[in-house]
C-alpha cells in the first residue's frame, strides 16, 4: 500500500542536510522508487520525506512510486527550510532551474555545488559548529585559539569571505606549528638536535629548517607518527602557508570558493600529525 500522510518521526539538521546532498549528487539510496524531478522547493522536501520513510519503515515495503504522497514531520519542515536556504547561500545550489523556470520555488545545483558534491571526503561539515566538531573529534587536545581561527575561517568560507578564511586558515595553521616547536624546544633529549631552527627569524625558514633536520631524528620515532610526515603535514603546510601569503598581500590573485574549501579539509591531517609529533616530544 502506498503510504500517505506526515512522517511521526523527528531527524536532526545534519540527518536532512546528509539527505539533501545525496539526492543533490546523484546518490538517492531508492532511485527505483523515484522517476519524478526533484528541482522544485515541494518536490524536493517530498523527496527527503519519502527516503527518510524507506529507510525506516518496519514493513519492509518499497513500493514502485510514492512521489507526492510523504511529508516530513512539523519540526522536519522548518529544518528543511533552513537547509534549503543554508544550500543556497553556501553556493551549492542557486534558484532557478533553466529558461522556462528561472526562479524560485525553481532551482538547481550551482557549479560551484557540483564540484563540492562530487569532492565530498572523510571529513564531513557544512557549518561552523560541523566543522568544530569534526576538528575536535580527530584532534581531540586541539589548542582553543587554533579553534577560534578555524572557525573564524570557517565563517568566512561560509559568507563567501574566501581571502580572509585564507588567511584564519593560516593563522590557525601556523600557531599549530609553533606550538610544535615549543614542545621540541622544551624537550631535553632534541631540544639541541633542532636548536638552529630556533634562531630562524621568519616561519618559512623555520619551517624549512625543521623539514632538513626531522631525518635525523626519523629512527627513534615510532612508524604511525613518522609516516605521513611528508605528505600529510609538511606539503600540506607549504600549501596551506602559500595560499595565506598570495590571500593576505595585495597579489592581485584570487583563490576560488572550491580550493578554500579543500584547504578546510587538508588542514585536519595535517594538524593531526602535528599534534602526534607534539605527544611524541612531550
Amino acid at each position: 500500500m502506498i503510504p500517505r500522510g506526515r512522517l511521526d518521526k523527528n531527524h536532526t539538521y545534519e540527518e536532512i542536510y546528509q539527505a539533501a546532498c545525496d539526492i543533490l549528487n546523484g546518490n538517492d539510496p531508492f532511485k527505483d522508487t523515484y522517476s519524478g524531478n526533484v528541482n522544485h522547493f515541494v518536490a524536493f522536501h517530498g523527496r527527503i520525506a519519502e527516503i527518510f520513510f524507506l529507510k525506516e519503515s518496519n514493513s519492509g515495503e518499497r513500493p514502485h512510486d510514492i512521489s507526492g504522497n510523504i511529508n516530513l514531520s512539523r519540526n522536519d519542515e522548518d529544518l528543511f527550510r533552513d537547509v534549503f536556504w543554508d544550500l543556497f547561500r553556501q553556493g551549492i545550489i542557486t534558484l532557478g532551474m533553466d529558461s522556462n523556470n528561472k526562479d524560485y520555488p525553481w532551482f538547481r545545483v550551482s557549479y560551484h555545488g557540483k564540484k563540492i558534491l562530487e569532492n565530498q571526503s572523510l571529513y564531513y561539515f557544512h557549518s561552523v559548529e560541523t566543522y568544530e566538531t569534526v576538528i575536535r573529534e580527530n584532534i581531540p587536545g586541539i589548542d582553543e585559539v587554533t579553534v577560534t581561527y578555524l572557525k573564524e575561517a570557517m565563517q568566512s568560507y561560509l559568507q563567501g569571505c574566501v581571502l580572509s578564511a585564507t588567511v584564519m586558515l593560516g593563522v590557525a595553521t601556523e600557531h599549530s606549528f609553533d606550538l610544535l616547536l615549543e614542545d621540541v624546544q622544551a624537550n631535553d633529549q632534541y631540544s639541541s638536535v633542532f636548536g638552529n631552527v630556533f634562531t630562524e627569524r621568519t616561519a618559512l625558514q623555520r619551517t624549512n629548517k625543521f623539514k632538513n633536520t626531522f631525518p635525523q631524528i626519523g629512527k627513534e620515532l615510532p612508524k604511525e607518527v613518522k609516516e605521513g610526515f611528508d605528505t600529510d603535514m609538511m606539503a600540506i603546510l607549504e600549501t596551506i602557508r602559500n595560499f595565506r601569503n598570495e590571500s593576505g598581500h595585495p597579489s592581485g590573485k584570487m583563490i576560488s570558493r572550491e580550493q578554500v574549501y579543500i584547504l578546510l579539509h587538508l588542514f585536519i591531517p595535517c594538524c593531526k600529525k602535528i599534534y602526534q609529533l607534539r605527544e611524541f616530544f612531550t
